[in-house]
């Protein structure tokens, strides 16, 4: 028996809604299909967090640094029941607040983000805010391998370090991509293990594709430091015909491109994909 067969099945329908999400104005699809599975496995195995309860006060934080990919969020919240799942239908439409970057309007959004680089310090405040008080709530921020570069990223990590915030957890969305352009091709940031060690943090490397790899992972005990995880993934992940493509950042596709891309996404036409319907716009 497949023990993540229930979460297989939602990151299937996480993906169909960042599909039908680059419809319309579009959005940052190759990023949000990257931290699918993540999200997913956090909200459903992890995060002390209920619908229900989204304020509660001993609730587990989930903070989206890199904003850009808030489709994802936006399809994990709605099949964790946040909010109703027809409402994806307004994605970008003036009568919502579905738009490209997150924001405290919609159920289940702790913080709003899309400039890079300012979320792990949030984290952080909210993660101190909770030693003093003696609680045992936990901070998990999700951010991008580009959103590496920005100075304030670093300056989080010695912050966190010196106060002993084993109660936040920084995952990094290692897709190695950064906007239309390779990390390593850029600002290199390996070996970035050794320096998020070095930052003092606990590190593990980890599959962001595979639930087994993150249960794993996430089981680990912590050894009284904040815990960095560095997710490999893949840009673009369940559609073939765009994965680890540079050129596959921001996207707007037609409605016959979305049913052909949705058709790829259940492997049963991915070679009806040509070339020219997929071409950038």
């Amino acid at each position: 028996m497949n023990e993540f067969a229930d979460l297989e099945a939602r990151a299937l329908r996480v993906r169909e809604h960042i599909i039908r999400m680059a419809g319309g104005g579009g959005c940052f699809i190759g990023a949000s299909l990257s931290c699918a599975d993540l999200l997913v496995y956090l909200y459903s195995r992890v995060l002390r967090v209920a619908p229900d309860a989204i304020a509660a006060p001993e609730r587990d934080y989930l903070l989206l640094s890199k904003g850009h990919d808030v489709p994802a969020l936006y399809g994990v919240l709605a099949e964790c029941g946040f909010f109703p799942v027809e409402r994806l239908r307004n994605h970008l439409r003036t009568n919502d607040s579905l738009y490209w970057h997150p924001n405290r309007s919609i159920p289940g959004v702790e913080f709003h983000s899309g400039s890079l680089g300012h979320l792990l310090s949030v984290g952080m405040g909210i993660a101190t805010d909770i030693k003093l008080a003696g609680a045992d709530n936990r901070v998990f921020v999700i951010t991008g391998d580009g959103e590496l570069n920005e100075g304030s990223m670093w300056e989080a990590m010695l912050v966190a370090s010196a106060k002993k915030l084993d109660n936040l957890v920084m995952i990094v969305d290692r897709n190695e991509l950064q906007a239309n352009v390779r990390t390593e091709e850029l600002i290199p940031l390996e070996p970035l293990a050794p320096r998020l060690e070095t930052f003092g943090f606990q590190t593990a490397t980890l599959d962001g594709h595979s639930f087994d790899a993150m249960q794993r992972a996430f089981r680990e005990p912590g050894d009284g430091r904040p815990r960095a995880f560095i997710a490999k993934t893949v840009r673009g992940k369940g559609l073939p015909s765009i994965e680890a493509r540079a050129d596959r950042w921001f996207v707007k596709f037609r409605d016959d491109e979305v049913e052909a891309l949705l058709e790829e996404l259940h492997g049963r036409s991915a070679a009806a994909i040509t070339s020219e319907a997929l071409q950038v716009r």
